[in-house]
C-alpha cells in the first residue's frame, strides 16, 4: 500500500491543498495526518474540515500541540503563536473543536508509529532535534517505524540492533529504503510552515511493500497565502517566513 503522510499543515489552505494534489497524482492509497491542522495560519475551518472529510474515507489522523491548544490554555507558546491560536479559536465551529480534542496523540498501524512530536512523551510535545532525541522515541516505542512531524525539518534516523544511531537529511524525490535490520524514526517536514530554508510544502511517501520512504517537495502559491495571513491582521512575521522557509 502506498501511504501519504502529512504533518504541521498550519491552516496554510494553499500549501495542503498542493500537497493532496500531488500525493493522489502519486497513487497514495491512504492518507495519514500527524497533527497541527491549525495555527499561524489563515484558513483553519477549511484546514480542519478538509481533515475531517479525509478522516471520514479512511485517513488516520493524531493531534498536535496546535491543535491541542485550541481547546486548552495551558499550552506554551510563543506570542505570535499564541494570537494566532486566539485568533484561530473564534474561527472553528463546535464539531471543529471537539474533532481536534478527540483526535488521539498515537495510533499504531501494523509496525508503525504515528505521532506528531516523538514517542518517548507524546502528550509533552517535545521536539527531535538530534539523533540522541531520536534514540529516546525509538527505544519508548515497540513500532519498528515511528512517523512524525512536530520541528518542520525533514530528518530520518535508524537505530542498529547495537543500538548505534544513524540520522541524516533526506535527498527530496530520491526513496531510501528502511531496512528491517533497523528501527527508524522519520521526521517529515512541515506542509505549512517549512523551517529548513525552502519555502516549498513537504510531505511524505511510504510504499508499504517496498518499505521506501520518499519525501516530498511541492511548490506552491505562497504569495497568496503570505496576504491571507496579513489580510486576516494576523501577525506579519507569520507571512514573511512563508516566503524563506523560516
Amino acid at each position: 500500500m502506498l501511504l501519504a503522510l502529512f504533518a504541521d499543515v498550519h491552516a496554510n489552505r494553499q500549501a495542503f491543498g498542493a500537497c493532496l494534489a500531488s500525493a493522489r497524482a502519486r497513487g497514495a492509497e491512504k492518507l495519514i495526518c500527524l497533527g497541527d491542522y491549525v495555527g499561524y495560519g489563515a484558513d483553519p475551518e477549511w484546514a480542519v474540515e478538509t481533515v475531517m472529510d479525509l478522516a471520514e474515507s479512511g485517513a488516520m489522523a493524531v493531534r498536535g500541540n496546535h491543535d491541542s491548544a485550541v481547546g486548552t490554555m495551558t499550552e506554551s507558546m510563543n506570542a505570535e503563536a499564541q494570537a494566532a491560536i486566539e485568533w484561530t479559536r473564534g474561527r472553528l465551529g463546535v464539531a471543529e473543536r471537539r474533532f481536534l480534542a478527540e483526535l488521539p496523540l498515537t495510533r499504531q498501524e501494523d509496525d508503525r508509529l504515528y505521532v506528531h512530536s516523538e514517542a518517548s512523551s507524546p502528550s509533552t510535545w517535545r521536539y527531535v532535534r538530534n539523533a540522541l532525541d531520536a534514540a529516546r522515541s525509538i527505544m519508548a516505542s515497540a513500532a519498528q517505524i515511528t512517523f512524525c512531524g512536530h520541528i518542520h525539518r525533514p530528518a530520518l534516523y535508524s537505530m542498529s540492533s547495537a543500538a548505534k544511531m544513524t540520522g541524516f537529511v533526506p535527498t527530496s524525490g530520491v526513496p531510501v529504503p528502511l531496512l528491517p535490520g533497523r528501527r527508524w524514526l522519520a521526521v517529515l517536514g512541515s506542509v505549512g510552515q517549512p523551517r529548513d530554508g525552502n519555502p516549498a510544502a513537504s510531505f511524505a511517501m511510504f510504499d508499504t511493500e517496498a518499505r521506501e520512504i520518499t519525501y516530498c517537495r511541492v511548490p506552491y502559491d505562497v504569495e497568496t497565502a503570505a496576504n491571507r495571513i496579513r489580510g486576516n491582521g494576523l501577525p506579519s512575521w507569520l507571512a514573511d517566513r512563508l516566503l524563506v522557509g523560516r
